[in-house]
């Protein structure tokens, strides 16, 4: 599975983005699709996942009530609506992909980077 991130850019605090990520390669409808996002000096960290048929969805606890995931099988797309923006969002988000029977994910994007302004 080959990923394309997108979407990343300048925002100021309280504004919005909508990151995608296009996947090629195998189907894409059979696996768990998640966000994840590298802040500079910090470690990745977990920030949104959700299942092919989009009925299992997690968020990390920092961005409940602001990010939304969703996916559009048909288009082998994921995306991330981020309302609310924060600078501490600052950071490089990737998308990944992962088999629903494994907890590590497999194949990841190249990342799109994201500044909040204040």
């Amino acid at each position: 599975v080959q990923l394309q991130a997108s979407g990343g850019g300048l925002a100021q605090a309280g504004g919005s983005l909508r990151l995608s990520c296009a996947a090629s390669g195998r189907t894409f409808s059979a696996y768990v699709m998640g966000w994840h996002r590298q802040a500079p000096g910090k470690e990745r960290e977990f920030v949104a996942a959700i299942t092919w048929s989009g009925s299992n969805i997690s968020y990390a606890d920092s961005v409940k009530g602001r990010f939304t995931i969703s996916r559009d099988n048909a288009k082998n797309t994921v995306y991330l609506r981020m309302n609310n923006l924060k600078p501490e969002d600052t950071a490089v988000y990737y998308c990944a992909a992962r088999s629903i029977k494994v907890s590590e994910y497999t194949y990841w994007g190249q990342g799109t980077l994201v500044t909040v302004s204040s």
